[in-house]
């Protein structure tokens, strides 16, 4: 049985989970040389839709590279994702401590 590729770069689809998480594999993160963030400017697709969103947290686990992100109730529901859709996400963006506010911006 073949195995799945290994993800090392963008663009990334990835599917929805029930609670509205992204994950974003370790093989990926360590490409991306961002294990260190804490936030991230994300772009996804969804339909035809390119997003960007803003000041996303990338969750992590004790002890793996890998990050997951959560999709904004606002984003949700103005574009109508719902858990198990396939997104691409197409751009990540790592932010630095001085480029983070307490707000989160969507930009279209």
């Amino acid at each position: 049985m073949p195995s799945s590729k290994p993800i090392e770069e963008l663009p990334y689809k990835a599917r929805v989970y029930i609670n509205n998480q992204v994950l974003l594999p370790a093989r990926l993160v360590k490409a991306l040389g961002i294990e260190w963030a804490k936030y991230a400017e994300i772009t996804i697709k969804y339909k035809d839709c390119v997003i960007t969103l803003k000041q996303v947290a990338l969750l992590r686990t004790r002890h793996t590279a890998s990050r997951q992100f959560t999709i904004p109730k606002e984003v949700r529901d103005k574009y109508g994702i719902m858990p198990l859709d396939e997104i691409e996400v197409i751009g990540i963006r790592p932010l630095r401590n001085k480029e983070i506010n307490a707000k989160q911006v969507i930009n279209e």
